[in-house]
């Protein structure tokens, strides 16, 4: 498994794992980040993150795009 950070941008994973305490699971999950969804990654500036999850696009900062697994 690899880091969100690791995908490029247009790319499409699925993800497989959500790491971190539960506050932080429970806000990724309600953003829509759930294991077994399909997110896109729209673009990546320093390691920050534009996501395409479902019909909306998310803004993640890179400590939390690395909780995320693929």
């Amino acid at each position: 498994m690899m880091p969100l950070t690791m995908a490029k941008s247009g790319e499409s994973v699925t993800i497989r794992k959500i790491s971190g305490k539960d506050e932080v699971r429970q806000h990724l999950a309600e953003l829509g980040f759930v294991v077994d969804s399909d997110v896109t990654v729209v673009n990546e500036i320093g390691g920050n993150l534009i996501v395409q999850v479902k019909s909306s696009r998310i803004a993640l900062d890179k400590t939390l795009a690395n909780r995320i697994m693929f």
